[in-house]
């Protein structure tokens, strides 16, 4: 059923469940799994990280999403390995032009919980569920007994 599958990967305590999640999905269905990771500069961005120039903070957040990646990627093993893109942006912006531009048939994302502020602006889960033009699944955590 899915050829293609993307999955959008933050580097919060959830994107170990969310890989999983699309590498599972990716065997079952003999996909090819993308990994993919939107930076943006955090609002909790250490102090000294302001230090560095405009195009410093740039590069060191590619740098580290990309090495995130490949630590992941490097636990996948053929033919399900697909490309690491990791882009500066919005992230759900930057996830559906990803999804369009791999041309997948699935996003896996993880959710966040519904604080104020996710009410106010809505969450990056729900504007790629609203925006994408394919399948979006979103993992959720475990619920605790």
């Amino acid at each position: 059923m899915y050829k293609r599958i993307l999955a959008a990967l933050d580097g919060s305590p959830r994107t170990e469940l969310v890989f999983s999640h699309a590498e599972q999905l990716a065997r079952m269905h003999g996909a090819i799994l993308h990994l993919c990771r939107a930076v943006n500069v955090p609002v909790g961005v250490p102090l000294e990280a302001w230090a560095l120039s405009g195009g410093e903070l740039t590069e060191k957040l590619l740098e580290d999403g990309q090495s995130d990646l490949a630590a992941l990627r490097g636990r996948l093993s053929p033919p399900i390995v697909g490309e690491n893109r990791v882009q500066i942006g919005r992230p759900a912006q930057v996830i559906c032009e990803l999804a369009d531009e791999l041309e997948v048939d699935l996003i896996v994302i993880g959710s966040h919980g519904f604080d104020a502020l996710d009410r106010l602006i809505g969450t990056t889960a729900a504007r790629v569920v609203n925006h994408a033009h394919c399948s979006v699944m979103v993992v959720r955590p475990p619920r605790s007994a």
